[in-house]
Formats: structure tokens, sequence, C-alpha cells
């Protein structure tokens, strides 16, 4: 197994093997398919919050049960016994399940709804493109995301993450939390066909629609 893979985190990669996760032990441990810019590991996250919390304290996250493969597909998952955390700077994006996210009551699900826009945007980060529906708050565009902020990782709802032409996430996977600080390009597209959205003239209205309501 090739050690120091990453840029960080090389001291939690000597601890000795990881078993499966134990119940007793980790109160939440949650599906993990997260990827760098040269592997893609999954496992378990050993997490008692929402996945994004937990990456946007940027502090190394307990892993179990690993597997990593490279990116360029050279060669299959293997097991990576030794591979006992991972820091949240390393990863650009993280494939998140509906069990890595707590329930939402009916309240706070209108509340998301009424106090958060929805766009829909391609971003550009390299060597990923992820295409998906981000939620901001109103007033703010989507290029706001280029901006450093505290939170690190966003997430994209609805997403596909491209690696060139081919789709890395499961069908069944459509929440992707993405690294800003890997960001480099932001744009307002059609989500039908990925493409840019051609400016209107005016103000823009916001949201997921706008560009239908002016057809």
């Amino acid at each position: 197994m090739p050690f120091n893979f990453l840029r960080r985190g090389t001291e939690s990669q000597a601890e000795p093997a990881a078993g499966p996760p134990d119940a007793t032990r980790v109160r939440n441990p949650v599906a993990f398919d997260g990827l760098s810019e040269e592997w893609r590991l999954a496992g378990f996250m050993q997490v008692e919050a929402r996945l994004s919390d937990v990456l946007n304290r940027r502090e190394q996250i307990p892993i179990s049960d690993m597997r990593w493969a490279p990116l360029d597909g050279s060669a299959p998952f293997s097991e990576a016994p030794g591979l006992r955390s991972v820091d949240p700077y390393d990863l650009i994006i993280v494939l998140a399940g509906e069990e890595s996210l707590p329930p939402l009551t009916d309240e706070e699900k209108v509340a998301h709804k009424v106090h958060k826009v929805g766009y829909d945007v391609a971003l550009e980060v390299p060597p990923f493109r992820v295409i998906g529906t981000v939620f901001m708050h109103p007033g703010s565009e989507p290029d706001r995301l280029m901006d450093r902020a505290t939170e690190m990782f966003i997430p994209v709802t609805d997403a596909i993450a491209l690696l060139g032409e081919q789709q890395i996430n499961d069908p069944t996977i459509d929440v992707i939390l993405v690294n800003r600080f890997y960001l480099r390009g932001v744009a307002q597209v059609d989500r039908r066909t990925g493409n840019r959205v051609q400016p209107l003239p005016g103000q823009p209205l916001g949201g997921t629609t706008w560009t239908d309501k002016s057809r």
C-alpha cells in the first residue's frame, strides 16, 4: 500500500489496521466516498453530526474499513488497513448519501426553501466538474462561491460529478459536497444540457427557473 498519497494526515496512516465500524463505539458510522487529486477513497466515516458540518470543522476525521484506487483507473480498489483518518483539506469532493444527512422536520424544510434561493450551476473543481443546484441566501449570486468563507464544503443537490465525460457518482447519490478551496470556476447552466445560461437583459430574478420564466 503506497503511503503519503495525500499531502496531510500522514501520521495517522501508520496506525494499526482498522476493523469494521463498531456500533457500540461509533454513534453514526456513515458510508464515505471521497476523491482527492489522485485517489478515490471508500469506506466509513465515524461522525456524530451532519457530514458537511464535520468536514467544515477542518479537523482530521476518523475513518475505518477503507479501500482506495487510483483516480485514473489504472488499478482496482484495494484494502487500505493503515488509513485511519482523513484530512478534509485533501478532499476535492465527497459523495454524500442520505444516511449522512440528519432528517429535517417539515418546518425545517419549509424554512430552508423560504430563506434560500436555488441556482443551477456547473462548478469547476479540477479534475472534476460538478453540475447541480446550490442554495444561497437572497441577494447572493453563485459567483460568491469563489469567495473565501468559513464554510469550506458546500452541498450541491441533484448533482452529478464528471471526470472528463464520465459520471463518477452513483445515480442514487445526488448530494455532492464540494471543497471551495479547489473551486476554479462557477457558471449558471441549463440543467438539461449542462451548458452555460446566456445572460438576460435587466435584473436576474434568481432561483432555478428564472430562465424558463423568461421564454
